[in-house]
């Protein structure tokens, strides 16, 4: 099994690459289709914003590549703004489509009084579908590291696997679908819990 983390020149790259070292892989850092190679699982890890990255993606002939990758059902793991990317559009980059392989809208969370945005901080994702190929083992409310504004409202809430709840608004942690895995919380900074979502997705 070979690992890609896809390199779109911003994201945190390293921290994921440590911590698919600790699951005793050897990751290749995939910045073009041709770096593809023989990696048969992907994971793109995301710092940034919805509409730089898709640009960046695109400038590197990217996006059609992941399109085509998915719609294939080879396994994605997408983290952050690898989550935000897959939907058709974001409030943070008006007029800028997203990958659109998961029908909806990525969202800002709306303003409360004492709500701090972006949501930063160790909070717990409520499991929707119990155990299934990717979370499996983590028990009903496993705690994971966020820092983002934004987060996806998926049309369809059969692909929810978790949800998180921030001031009085709840929405999709993570989603699943096929063997597509992505979600806006951080796994490579989460501990050990985060290293067990890893493993799941590379099946080990």
């Amino acid at each position: 099994m070979k690992v890609g983390i896809i390199d779109y020149g911003g994201g945190n790259l390293r921290s994921v690459e440590n911590a698919l070292r600790e699951l005793g892989q050897s990751p290749v850092i995939v910045a073009s289709p041709a770096d593809v190679a023989d990696a048969s699982r992907l994971i793109l890890p995301g710092q940034g914003a919805f509409g730089d990255t898709m640009e960046r993606l695109e400038s590197r002939g990217l996006v059609s590549f992941l399109k085509e990758w998915i719609a294939a059902d080879r396994p994605y793991f997408g983290i952050c703004v690898g989550y935000q990317i897959l939907f058709d559009a974001s409030e943070e980059a008006p007029g800028i489509s997203g990958l659109g392989v998961v029908p909806g809208i990525v969202r800002r969370f709306a303003d409360e009084p004492g709500l701090k945005i972006p949501h930063m901080g160790w909070n717990s994702a409520l499991s929707k579908r119990g155990e299934t190929a990717v979370w499996k083992g983590l028990g009903e409310t496993p705690y994971f590291y966020y820092v983002h504004s934004y987060f996806p409202d998926p049309q369809d809430p059969a692909v929810v696997v978790a949800e998180t709840c921030y001031g009085t608004q709840t929405f999709a942690a993570a989603v699943e679908k096929g063997k597509l895995f992505a979600c806006q919380f951080h796994p490579e900074k989460s501990q050990q819990t985060g290293i067990r979502l890893i493993r799941n997705f590379l099946g080990l």
